[in-house]
């Protein structure tokens, strides 16, 4: 049964990087198009965070990692370095769950 779908997935695959060779250059060089992929990888990025952030399993769960988000968008504006940003978040969801304030 799995077969199919390996099949399938890298038949995909390979025709999603076929089409980086067929298609037109003129197509590519579009500027909505140029736009559209400095974006894209933003927005689905923003879609992961907001998926393991927000759920657990079939829930909508709010707990310590929406506190560790909220402390990371602080030291991100605060322009801390990307390390900093990490080790905050963790740290405070950390204090949070061993304070037994938040599962």
């Amino acid at each position: 049964m799995i077969w199919p779908a390996v099949i399938v997935g890298s038949l995909g695959a390979y025709l999603l990087k076929l089409s980086g060779y067929v298609i037109p250059e003129r197509v590519l060089d579009n500027p909505r198009l140029r736009q559209l992929t400095t974006i894209l990888p933003i927005a689905l990025l923003a879609a992961l965070v907001g998926v393991q952030t927000f759920s657990t399993g079939d829930a909508v769960q709010v707990d310590a990692r929406v506190a560790g988000l909220a402390a990371a968008i602080v030291a991100l504006a605060l322009r801390a370095p990307f390390l900093v940003v990490i080790l905050v978040a963790a740290a405070t969801a950390a204090v949070l769950r061993g304070a037994g304030l938040a599962p």
